[in-house]
């Protein structure tokens, strides 16, 4: 991730491989999710946003999970140490992509 301090929903949606609507849709879904707006309504996320939209991806994306059953696995996990584990899995996955493109390109030389 950039040095930077705000991202807009395209640049996040890019990073997480997720449609800008899915986005706004768990932004309504999901309490904790509150991206500031300018006054516009353009949505800036911060890298705790991200943090929490890397969660959800992971729950509804490879868990397979639906929303409603994501929001109360992150209600009976809420403590700080459930939650730590998800961020780390998140970390890691992105790790492994990293890793992977980076033997991709040593192997085309």
């Amino acid at each position: 991730m950039a040095d930077k301090i705000y991202f807009k929903i395209g640049e996040v949606a890019d990073m997480l491989n997720v449609t800008p609507t899915q986005l706004r849709y768990w932004e309504q879904e999901f309490s904790f999710l509150k991206p500031k707006k300018n006054s516009k309504q353009t949505r800036y996320y911060n890298k705790k946003d991200i943090a929490h939209i890397r969660i959800i991806a992971h729950l509804l994306k490879e868990k397979g999970m639906t929303v409603k059953g994501a929001k109360d696995y992150l209600k009976k996990h809420s403590d700080e140490e459930a939650l730590s584990r998800l961020e780390v899995i998140a970390t890691l996955k992105q790790t492994r992509e990293l890793l992977v493109n980076i033997n991709q390109i040593i192997a085309s030389r």
